[in-house]
């Protein structure tokens, strides 16, 4: 878990981190804003903060080496994984591990707003009330729309901005709240 979930998690300021462990403040903060990334610091940092929060090295640096794969395969993993759970055990298995909150830390916003768009909708599908936990990341919006990249390739293709226009009148209400465009998520090989 990153350095914001494990502090909270022990209930721990950036002071206490930095006191308990010697690291100076200053380090301690940028790691934690994501000014400075924990895997480019040095051994002696890392080794120091571990201890400070009780983990093994190799687990505070763990979620620091996810690398970010392409939204296209994101969205694919998910559609996928909702394929193979079925929509309830989807929808349980996401609220549990908290999935949405997780990626919104890391500033995986377009990751983390389709996943609760495919929450919500699931929700409305199966008639289940929506959770409210997610309330405030609900009205977030990203600042480009994000189209499939089989929709841009066609309408680049015939040079039409209408196909971009249509796929976007069709697209899954829940999705196109945070601008995103999707309009199949069941129908995955």
């Amino acid at each position: 878990m990153m350095l914001p979930e494990l502090l909270e998690r022990k209930n721990m300021t950036l002071y206490q981190l930095s006191k308990i462990s010697g690291v100076p403040y200053t380090t301690v903060n940028d790691i934690y804003h994501g000014r400075t990334s924990l895997d480019k610091c040095t051994a002696e940092t890392v080794y120091k903060l571990s201890k400070a929060v009780d983990l093994s090295m190799e687990a505070l640096l763990s979620p620091y080496f996810q690398k970010r794969i392409s939204f296209e395969l994101y969205k694919s993993n998910v559609c996928h994984r909702l394929k193979e759970l079925g929509d309830i055990k989807f929808i349980m298995e996401t609220l549990k591990n908290d999935d949405i909150n997780k990626l919104f830390k890391r500033k995986w916003y377009p990751e983390s707003l389709y996943l609760l768009a495919m929450l919500d909708y699931l929700s409305r599908e199966n008639k289940i009330p929506l959770c409210t936990k997610y309330e405030p990341l609900r009205s977030m919006k990203l600042q480009e729309t994000l189209y499939p990249t089989s929709v841009l390739a066609m309408a680049m293709t015939c040079k039409s901005a209408k196909i971009k226009a249509d796929i976007r009148d069709q697209s899954i209400p829940e999705f196109l709240r945070h601008n995103i465009v999707e309009n199949e998520v069941r129908n995955v090989i």
